[in-house]
């Protein structure tokens, strides 16, 4: 998730582009290539049982066939260089490695009201051969997709690949479709019909305290498919913030190390404790254990902004996955699955490293992964690392 202004041609990443690239590669040729990397990578047989490759270029539709030397099929606020797919692998201390994927699946339209309406059906067309319903996503769809839609983007629907080969979907929707002005309502009305109602009073006052201009309300997750507890989770990027700011949020989990949110912030982030460009992230999720607090709390420390290119990012995901206890090695292979580029020749192909806090499982941590279809940004000077 970039967390940049998608709709403006600024905030594109400048560097080499697949422009440059004489071989006509299109963009499911990239993805389908990366995915089929990451889950050898990732300890997955074959194209990953549980998760054809198939869904994936399903879920991109015409975009999957466009040359990646004609450029993004739109501004996607997924990614900086707008490339509609990010991948992530989930770790756990002795549980096997779990990838995900997220796409946009109509990043080819050319208003946010025709991507929604593309995404919607191609979330159905999934939960059809997938044999899930995709009545949460119904019950809210007001709320997500009005007539005429405001906001950065319409829908994403991510798919968490397991060794248990069952397959976790997810879809993504903007609380600010109605209006940035809108979002709290919302996004209270949305945990309203989920049963999460009495839960809001305490996101507000604590999660949400400086108000909407520094504490803004980004996305909506609602889990479809084979979950074991579903979850409705809410996320709120933190402008200019602290790592401080993230043990208070963490706090709102019952039994959850509140000071373990902060320290990891500042091991992601090398120390610093202040996060003034790009925003933390910090995700709630609901579950119906408890309909008053939550479950499970996430940060996600956007630590391509905090360092000068990605061979230190990737120290730093090993550093804290060895910290919890976890397989750090995959990492190298992920890295191989992605690009044949040296992590020094760029800064952005890995985008997050996030910390997960649960009532009721172990900590996770996640690392997120740009397939920099169309740009790799440049590295930067050592002392540039917060230009964001």
């Amino acid at each position: 998730m970039a967390l940049s202004n998608p709709r403006h041609p600024d905030s594109l990443s400048r560097g080499t582009t697949a422009a440059e690239d004489p071989t006509p590669v299109t963009l499911g040729e990239q993805v389908r290539g990366q995915l089929r990397r990451m889950c050898g990578a990732a300890g997955f047989a074959g194209d990953g049982s549980g998760l054809p490759l198939s869904d994936l270029l399903d879920l991109l539709g015409p975009a999957a066939g466009r040359p990646l030397g004609a450029g993004p099929p739109s501004p996607s606020f997924v990614c900086d260089d707008h490339s509609p797919v990010e991948f992530s692998l989930a770790f756990t201390a002795g549980s096997p490695v779990a990838l995900r994927l997220l796409v946009e699946p109509g990043c080819a339209a050319d208003t946010l009201e025709e991507n929604a309406r593309l995404g919607r059906q191609a979330v159905e067309a999934l939960a059809a051969r997938r044999d899930f319903s995709t009545e949460p996503l119904r019950r809210v769809e007001d709320l997500f997709f009005p007539p005429v839609m405001q906001g950065s983007f319409a829908l994403w629907c991510a798919m968490d690949l397991r060794h248990d080969l069952t397959t976790g979907v997810k879809v993504y929707v903007d609380p600010q479709a109605h209006g940035r002005e809108q979002s709290l309502r919302v996004t209270e009305e949305a945990l309203g019909r989920f049963g999460f109602g009495r839960a809001w009073p305490a996101l507000r006052e604590r999660v949400l305290q400086r108000g909407p201009g520094r504490d803004e309300i980004r996305f909506l997750a609602l889990d479809l498919g084979r979950w074991h507890t579903p979850r409705v989770k809410v996320y709120v990027a933190h402008h200019d913030s602290t790592a401080t700011l993230m043990r208070a949020v963490s706090r709102l989990v019952p039994g959850a190390p509140a000071e373990q949110a902060a320290e990891f912030c500042r091991a992601v982030g090398g120390g610093t404790g202040r996060f003034a460009h790009r925003p933390l992230v910090s995700c709630l999720a609901y579950t119906g254990r408890n309909t008053t607090q939550p479950s499970g709390c996430t940060v996600h420390v956007p630590v391509r902004d905090h360092v000068p290119h990605d061979g230190i990012a990737l120290d730093r995901a090993h550093g804290v996955l060895r910290h919890h206890g976890m397989d750090s090695g995959v990492i190298d292979a992920a890295w191989a699955a992605m690009t044949s580029r040296q992590p020094r020749d760029g800064v952005g192909l890995i985008a997050y490293v996030s910390l997960v806090q649960s009532t009721w499982q172990p900590p996770r941590v996640n690392v997120y992964f740009s397939p920099e279809a169309y740009a790799v940004r440049p590295p930067r000077a050592a002392d540039r690392t917060e230009e964001g």
